[in-house]
């Protein structure tokens, strides 16, 4: 099995790649340091990765510490320690890995997915007792208001968090929702004030809010309260739609970016798609700007996705005519409009598996993805178009150390590192992820 160390710094860019992101400043040289070498708490930056410059919210959880024996462990001795205490457990426990984990981590997991598949999932064992979600602390909540309750989600380690999630807190939100009530009124109206209805003819809110997947369980239940829904890179175009049914406008946090992406694809004008900067008075908006609005979209972004460029796009075409561009929604929009095509990282994976042999692709989407696609698909020339090496912050955080002390405290009786929901939160949260799951993606 390959180090942390070594693997890190194998990372494959570009073949043959002379120059650097011109976000590559606010990327670490320090990945191949362990994650309990860094701070706990983390007093600036999210630590090495691309999201290492975001702002860490006050109260984020620390990382725990654990036993020296599982610091000191050659990753050898890591992987025998995770199998023998997963052959121990059985189907007691449920190891899930997001498509985002390193490979050291997805080699010891049950099931592989994007965050829509893992919820999926979450639901779908109550047979295990303990679930072990190998991704960030927004996944591990879904997981625990899903999964029944006697069943324990265990985060290996609490401060995997998403600096996404992050750039919308629910005070914030409360704020925004208190505005756009007192701006819009509480029903769509027509031009002329008459109170819009659906097909039962019931009226219509004037404002429908869409959480994407990445945001705190808190955001979900207020979702959740006020006739919202939760969406998934993979059916956002769906969910939208749902919303469209039901009301006149949407507000969509925390990405700005999958929801301009996907808006826009449904034919939604720019010009009806204002920012809302949750530091200014009405966002940033006069109220006739969000009169005229269709998709209000929150100031927040992906700082693994946004550091790709039109200009790596353009580099990757002259270096390799013919090749195929793929990217993630979470992209900046002149980003998705170069690509060939954009969607959800199970998407991009299908994209790969579909191809004939021979093909070449240029990947828009975090680094251990990419060279597992090109580990798994040496029929292809596959490579990421940030020519930088820049994982994900946060899920970078679950490293086998971790996931071997939690396995190994199961098998001895103790849940550690547990993610609870409060039940009142969980019940909100519950009514917009339901409604999320039955909203099937798009084919």
């Amino acid at each position: 099995m390959t180090s942390v160390a070594t693997r890190l710094t194998l990372l494959a860019s570009r073949p043959d790649a002379t120059t650097s992101s011109p976000q590559g400043a606010s990327c670490s040289s320090a990945l191949a340091e362990q994650p309990w070498d860094f701070p706990a708490p983390l007093a600036q930056g999210y630590g090495p990765g691309a999201s290492q410059e975001d702002a860490v919210p006050a109260g984020s959880p620390a990382q725990p510490t654990i036993p020296q024996r599982y610091r000191d462990a050659t990753p050898e001795q890591l992987d025998a320690m995770i199998r023998a205490a997963k052959q121990s457990l059985g189907e007691r426990t449920v190891v899930m890995g997001h498509f985002y984990q390193r490979d050291e981590i997805v080699a010891h997991a049950d099931f592989i997915g994007d965050s829509f598949q893992l919820a999926q999932q979450a639901k779908a064992h109550p047979e295990a007792e303990a679930i072990v979600f190998c991704g960030v602390h927004f996944m591990a909540e879904t997981a625990d208001i899903l999964s029944t309750a006697e069943q324990a989600v265990i985060l290996p380690n609490p401060a995997a968090g998403c600096s996404m999630a992050d750039m919308a807190d629910e005070d914030s939100v409360e704020e925004c929702w208190a505005d756009l009530v007192d701006t819009l009124g509480p029903h769509a109206t027509a031009e002329d004030g008459t109170v819009l209805t659906d097909e039962h003819g019931e009226p219509l809110a004037s404002v429908i809010p869409v959480t994407y997947m990445n945001s705190s369980a808190a955001l979900k239940a207020f979702c959740g309260r006020n006739g919202g829904i939760v969406c998934t890179s993979s059916n956002a175009a769906t969910v939208l739609k749902w919303a469209f049914a039901r009301g006149q406008r949407v507000l969509f946090f925390p990405d700005q970016h999958l929801g301009r992406n996907t808006a826009k694809a449904m034919g939604v004008p720019l010009a009806q798609m204002p920012l809302w900067n949750p530091r200014k008075p009405l966002g940033g908006n006069s109220a006739e700007q969000l009169r005229d609005a269709r998709v209000i979209l929150w100031h927040g972004f992906c700082s693994v996705h946004r550091r790709f460029t039109v200009a790596q796009i353009e580099q990757a075409r002259a270096e390799h005519p013919g090749c195929t561009v793929v990217v993630h929604p979470e992209c900046p929009m002149e980003v998705v409009d170069a690509a060939d095509s954009a969607g959800s990282t199970d998407h991009i994976r299908k994209a790969v598996a579909a191809a004939e042999p021979g093909q070449t692709f240029a990947i828009g989407t975090e680094i251990n993805m990419v060279n597992r696609l090109a580990a798994e698909h040496p029929e292809h020339t596959i490579f990421c178009l940030d020519p930088v090496i820049c994982p994900c912050s946060t899920m970078y955080r679950i490293h086998p150390g971790y996931l071997a002390w939690v396995l190994e405290e199961l098998v001895e009786g103790r849940v550690v590192n547990q993610v609870s929901v409060q039940s009142d939160v969980a019940e909100d949260a519950s009514v917009a992820l339901e409604r999320m799951l039955a909203a099937v993606p798009c084919a």
